[in-house]
């Protein structure tokens, strides 16, 4: 397959449908009302991106809707699957089920920094660490992926993106599905989800489950038999009361465990050399111990809202989220017992956010305030033979934040809508190691603005223009040892974006655009420090990027629906150097020079499905010497499948054509992490 190694006209390409949209939409014929029309034309759909209601076609923010039926069709099962359908967004899987870091328009943050630059949130509950970042979507309304900084309204950790959650409300109607997939390597996969009323119009109840279990790819050549096998389950419980119809209170409850051998790993080509060991065979390691990962995650969230008036609503959202990591592996990857790790995390967060809403005909605004508590224990230790390689840590972070924010938009009666908004956070953590006995604690604080202008040339065409600021909090290096280095401060950055959103060909045809451009300072980077024989999170670096995103959907037929979208980010160190090199001009790591996807489906009214995808990333750098790379590849997904009003049967491939993307280089070398194989399967579904 021909390779996307270059896509230098993408950025010309989104410039001139920018200013090529408006021609466009204003040969526009009118909307027409035969219904029979409406079955060709693209609906609209309403998000809640800027915690209110709004058609996703009038936001001033560069955002992805996936609802219940895209995630379905496309076969999306987590949320990594789902940035394969989202320019400019990538989610590392760091070989380690439930470790993922997301990248989005090339800003992505070190695990060990226990942040990251696109937070999560999942029915509000924050998810703003990449230990358990991580979700099951089963049973979901919809996930709405934001880029660009989203500060103003969801704080520390939104710098260049945000990711909602949204799961479907129970109702007055009896709704339940069920599914069973098998697939290659022994897949094994079952989904029931239930909604329906207790009591009518008062009292609601949604249970969703999951289980899946697969065979691992890796062999264990010492011990036999695979290395990561995957067996992991998922539940969920939402009950609704609506005791009065000003009134909606929503409780959620879910837990999603793992019960995993190993990882998706081995030792890369500096890892051998560092241990002595000549390389391993691809896809084989020969552990003298089985690894296990028995993490969990479990959220709660409490949901009330209040119609004071017609117009203005008052919102209490109150959440809980711990994720244990118990896990251990084999890090040498070999009989002998050079590295062997074993760790039993806690990440723990309250929050409490309480918002007022006013929804006017012109006017439209929100204030709030927020509060979170966090409590990071980390306990870890190394088991070797070469005892400069055995460690011990026990450490833990407890911190608060607190912030107020705020944002207003009001249309002008020429068709012009000014949008600002500013938030104030102010972050207090302390830190302590209990071997050692060092103490420290920190503030950072930090005011994020937006203001965005937005001109409604009619109803098809609105373009945007915005600038934001976005930040990430400071924090503390969990596994120093000098103390001048234990702490970091945070990083900001501003960006400035223009985008166009075209709805077109009566409802046949959407295409929406943006071109950006990112200014950071304070870039918190992995910096090698005399003192230190592993390296430690510092704001050392400065670094800007430019960018674009295309996305695309046509309806050119009845049944028959394309869809594509391209994200392009050139990002690269302005100033950074430590005590091994200067790194001016290298491309930030973890940040693929492009994404894209394409995809065609066709619906038949007599039941029959297809779906094609074509998704592909662009060359991606693990180091900041830019020494280690993951080549450009491309993977191709099939579903084929027969739907009726209860039963629907599929057969899918993903990776259907067994595409090798392996991240050789992981780690400034150290680790190779195995790409999943090619994978078939049959699906069965039912409703009642």
């Amino acid at each position: 397959m021909k390779r996307f190694h270059k896509l230098a006209t993408v950025p010309t390409m989104a410039l001139m449908l920018l200013f090529s949209g408006t021609a466009m939409g204003a040969g526009t014929a009118a909307e027409q009302n035969n219904s029979e029309k409406q079955n060709h034309q693209l609906g609209s759909v309403t998000v809640t991106a800027q915690k209110t209601e709004e058609k996703a076609q009038e936001v001033p923010v560069s955002v992805t809707v996936l609802d219940e039926l895209a995630i379905d069709d496309r076969g999306i099962e987590s949320i990594l699957d789902v940035a394969d359908y989202v320019p400019n967004l990538m989610i590392f899987s760091n070989g380690v089920d439930g470790m993922n870091t997301p990248s989005m328009r090339g800003m992505h943050a070190e695990v060990t920094t226990f942040t990251v630059t696109t937070g999560m949130f999942m029915d509000g509950i924050p998810i703003l660490n990449p230990c358990g970042y991580d979700d099951a979507l089963v049973d979901i309304e919809r996930v709405e992926v934001l880029r660009g900084p989203q500060g103003t309204l969801y704080g520390k950790s939104t710098e260049t993106g945000a990711i909602n959650i949204i799961t479907k409300q129970p109702g007055n109607e009896y709704r339940a599905k069920a599914s069973a997939e098998l697939g290659t390597d022994q897949k094994r996969q079952v989904a029931l989800n239930f909604k329906g009323p207790i009591v009518q119009d008062k009292l609601f109840i949604g249970l969703a489950g999951k289980w899946y279990e697969k065979e691992g790819f890796i062999d264990n050549t010492y011990l036999g038999g695979p290395a990561n096998d995957k067996r992991h389950w998922y539940g969920k419980a939402h009950l609704r009361w609506t005791p009065v119809e000003a009134l909606d209170i929503s409780l959620l409850a879910s837990i999603l465990q793992y019960d995993n051998d190993g990882n998706n790993m081995s030792l890369g080509s500096a890892g051998v050399a560092a241990f002595g060991m000549p390389p391993f065979p691809d896809r084989q390691v020969a552990c003298n111990f089985r690894g296990k990962n028995k993490a969990n995650s479990s959220a709660q969230s409490l949901k009330i809202a209040y119609d004071l008036t017609e117009s203005l609503k008052l919102t209490s959202v109150t959440t809980r989220r711990v994720f244990d990591d118990d896990f251990t592996a084999d890090y040498d990857f070999s009989p002998a017992t050079l590295q062997h790790n074993d760790k039993d995390n806690k990440y723990t967060t309250y929050s409490q956010e309480l918002r007022l809403n006013s929804s006017g005909e012109r006017l439209k605004w929100l204030a709030g305030l927020y509060y979170d508590d966090t409590d990071n224990e980390v306990k870890a230790k190394v088991d070797s033979d070469i005892p400069f390689r055995r460690r011990t840590n026990d450490r833990e972070t407890m911190g608060n934040a607190y912030a107020a924010f705020g944002q207003a938009s009001y249309l002008f009666p020429w068709q012009m809508r000014l949008v600002l908004g500013l938030r104030y956070e102010t972050q207090d953590m302390e830190f302590e190691d209990y071997i050692s006995g060092a103490k420290l604690d920190g503030t950072w604080d930090d005011i994020s603005p937006k203001v965005a202008l937005e001109y409604i040339f009619n109803p098809q065409v609105m373009t945007y223009v915005s600038a934001s600021k976005g930040y990430r909090s400071g924090g503390f290096n969990t596994y120093a040892t000098d103390q001048q280095y234990y702490k970091y401060d945070e990083e900001k950055l501003w960006s400035y974006e223009l985008g166009v959103k075209n709805t077109l060909l009566d409802k046949r045809l959407m295409i929406n655009a943006a071109v950006f451009y990112m200014n950071i300072d304070d870039m918190q980077v992995s910096q090698s420090v005399p003192t230190e024989t592993s390296q430690v999170v510092t704001n050392a670096g400065k670094a800007s990027a430019t960018g674009c995103e295309l996305e695309v959907r046509a309806i050119p037929l009845e049944g028959l629906t394309l869809s594509g979208s391209v994200g392009y980010t050139d990002i690269k160190f302005d100033e950074f150097s430590d005590t091994r090199g200067d790194y001016e001009g290298n491309h930030n790591p973890y940040a693929p020079e492009y994404t894209f996807n394409l995809g065609a489906q066709y619906r038949h009214p007599k039941g029959y499905f297809a779906r094609a995808d074509l998704i592909g990333y662009g060359k991606m750098y693990f180091d900041k010497n830019n020494n280690y790379s993951r080549d450009p590849y491309e993977v191709v997904n099939v579903r084929v499948g027969y739907e009726t009003e209860r039963f629907d049967v599929y057969l899918y491939g993903k990776n259907v054509f067994d595409t090798d993307y392996t991240s050789y280089g992981y780690y400034g070398g150290y680790y190779t992490l195995y790409s999943e194989p090619a994978e078939f399967g049959v699906k069965l579904v039912y409703r009642f």
